[in-house]
């Protein structure tokens, strides 16, 4: 089964990403709350998929993104955003990352995106 890695500073993001996956049939999540975190899971935990938000304290998410594909060039990362970050959206895809969705998002949304990523 898949791992993944959800990132968000907020926890309610957090479970509702895991809601609408566990939905679809994903059941392996490991949370972080910001992009420090992410990169130190990440290493830990050898995630299948990132789902990460950009905006976060302590280390945001293209920062996060950065040293994840510095040290593992195959990572899979997709990148939440709210709307008007279109600019940290298009360094996130020219830093790697395989996709982006826009919150506030709908489970079809979440679930199409990743299982293009992990299928079933």
């Amino acid at each position: 089964m898949y791992k993944i890695l959800v990132v968000d500073d907020a926890g309610f993001m957090r479970m509702t990403i895991k809601n609408h996956l566990s939905k679809a049939g994903y059941t392996d999540f490991v949370e972080g709350e910001d992009g420090a975190k992410a990169v130190e899971l990440y290493s830990a935990e050898k995630p299948d998929l990132v789902i990460m938000d950009i905006t976060m304290p302590n280390m945001n998410g293209i920062e996060a993104l950065r040293a994840i594909s510095q040290a593992d060039p195959g990572a899979k990362v997709i990148m939440c955003s709210a709307m008007g970050q279109e600019s940290m959206v298009m360094e996130a895809i020219t830093l790697g990352a395989l996709d982006f969705i826009v919150k506030p998002f709908k489970q079809e949304r979440i679930v199409q995106t990743v299982s293009k990523v992990l299928p079933l």
